[in-house]
C-alpha cells in the first residue's frame, strides 16, 4: 500500500500493541522483489493459505519488508512480488518515527466488520502515482498467524483497519480501484495498460 493517506476528520486511534515482527531480525539476508504493476494478471491471482510457518515463509517476509521499505510504501501483500501467498507485511510509523513498526499478518482474514464506515484517499504500489477515495468499514476483526505460527485477533480501527483491508483485498485478487466508479476504473486500467504496452516495444 502507498504511504499516501488523507485521514477523516473523526478517525479512531488503535493502539499498535499487536505482535511485531523484529526490526533487527530482516537486515541479515534481505533481498529487492520486483513489484508487479498493473495491468499484470497476476494481481488478480487470489492467494493460497500459507499451510506451514517456515524458512522460505520468513525470508518471503524479509523480502517483502525490503522492498516495502525501499518502495516506499507503508503496506505489502506477496502477491504483489509475485508470490500467490497469504501474506502481509505493514508498517504504519511516520516518517519522523525513529523506530521502524513493522508488523506481519499470515494469513489474514475478516472476522467482523463495523456498519460505522470510514473514507482515505488510498494509494498502491502495484499502480503508482494513482490515487482515489475509497469507502471501507471504519472498524474491523482479524484473525491471523504470527511469524511463529501463533493464531491472533486483533480489533482495529483507523489506518490500520483501512490498511488490513486493502492488503486482505490484495490476497483475494482485488484492488482498491475496484472499490472505484467504473469510469474511474476504466480509465486507470486504460492508462496503465497503454504505458505497459509502450514499455514493451
Amino acid at each position: 500500500m502507498k504511504n499516501h493517506f488523507c485521514p477523516p476528520s473523526s478517525v479512531l486511534r488503535c493502539p499498535l500493541d499487536i505482535d511485531r515482527f523484529d526490526a533487527t531480525a530482516y537486515i541479515a539476508a534481505m533481498a529487492l522483489r520486483e513489484i508487479l504493476i498493473l495491468p499484470d494478471k497476476r494481481l488478480r491471482l487470489k492467494s493460497e493459505p500459507v499451510k506451514r510457518v517456515d524458512a522460505a515463509v520468513r525470508k518471503l517476509v524479509e523480502d517483502m519488508f525490503e522492498t516495502m521499505y525501499d518502495a516506499p510504501g507503508i503496506g505489502l501483500a506477496a502477491i504483489q512480488v509475485g508470490t500467490p501467498k497469504r501474506v502481509v507485511t505493514m508498517d504504519l510509523s511516520k516518517k519522523e518515527d525513529t523506530e521502524k513498526n513493522p508488523l506481519v499478518f499470515i494469513n489474514p482474514e475478516v472476522l467482523w466488520s463495523s456498519e460505522e464506515t470510514a473514507t482515505y484517499e488510498e494509494g498502491c504500489l502495484s499502480i503508482p502515482e494513482y490515487y482515489g477515495d475509497v469507502e471501507r468499514p471504519a472498524q474491523v476483526r482479524v484473525k491471523y498467524l504470527d511469524l511463529e505460527g501463533k493464531a491472533h485477533e486483533i480489533e482495529a480501527n483507523g489506518l490500520l483497519a483501512t490498511c488490513l483491508q486493502h492488503e486482505i483485498d490484495h490476497t483475494n485478487g482485488v484492488l482498491f480501484i475496484d472499490h472505484l466508479s467504473k469510469l474511474k476504473r476504466d480509465r486507470v486500467i486504460k492508462k496503465f495498460t497503454k504505458a505497459a504496452k509502450r514499455a514493451a516495444e
